[in-house]
């Protein structure tokens, strides 16, 4: 089964980015830094979500975010699904903090349960296809409005949603051009997908002198 090892996110700044994740998130998170330069603007099409045990984890780690020099999107609140809140990380990328559970069960551990990149598309049905076609099996679908793959021996799972849709999950204006500044690291190759998101071999990240784990 194809899967996703980590992604490369570019900063114009990778070393202070680098210092905001061990901060903010700790060090242990399949997510690393690249310098880059590239023209970016507004929404940079992507989410990237931590998934944890209980609210006292989500109000945690945004704390601590914003603590490291985040901005705040949308602050910790509950909904009917659970209990979320996201945030902006200095180099621009998005991260949303969440869980299912709407009651403590003891203090907060800061541990991480899932990431989960979720992509903004333009037609989730034509980027569904083309996944499915590259070797990605789909876990859930609900129609054109969301589709998750199965994570298999990945790190990091992949769910695409309508761009409009996720900029307002995370509280942003959908406008936005340019680069992604954004690569997923995996076992499918390196290619383009529909949407120009990239994709790069884990054979040739760690041939650059990189580690994935």
């Amino acid at each position: 089964m194809a899967t996703i090892d980590s992604v490369l996110i570019g900063a114009a700044d990778p070393s202070a980015a680098e210092q905001f994740y061990a901060a903010a998130f700790g060090p242990h998170l399949p997510v690393h830094v690249t310098a880059s330069q590239e023209p970016t603007t507004g929404f940079r099409g992507f989410t990237l979500s931590l998934t944890v045990a209980q609210p006292a984890d989500v109000r945690a780690l945004v704390d601590a975010a914003l603590d490291a020099g985040a901005v705040s999107l949308t602050p910790v609140t509950k909904s009917f699904w659970g209990v979320g809140g996201s945030v902006q990380a200095p180099d621009g990328t998005i991260w949303k903090v969440a869980t299912s559970a709407k009651k403590d069960t003891g203090p907060a551990t800061g541990e991480v349960d899932q990431v989960v990149l979720l992509l903004g598309v333009d037609d989730v049905a034509v980027t569904k296809r083309f996944y499915v076609e590259s070797g990605l099996t789909v876990a859930k679908s609900f129609g054109r409005k969301y589709v998750e793959f199965e994570k298999g021996g990945g790190r990091i799972t992949l769910g695409l949603y309508g761009r409009r849709a996720l900029a307002k999950d995370a509280g942003v204006d959908p406008a936005g051009s340019g680069s992604h500044r954004l690569t997923v690291v995996g076992d499918l190759g390196s290619f383009a997908d529909p949407d120009g998101f990239a994709w790069q071999a884990a054979s040739v990240w760690a041939d650059q002198g990189q580690s994935t784990s």
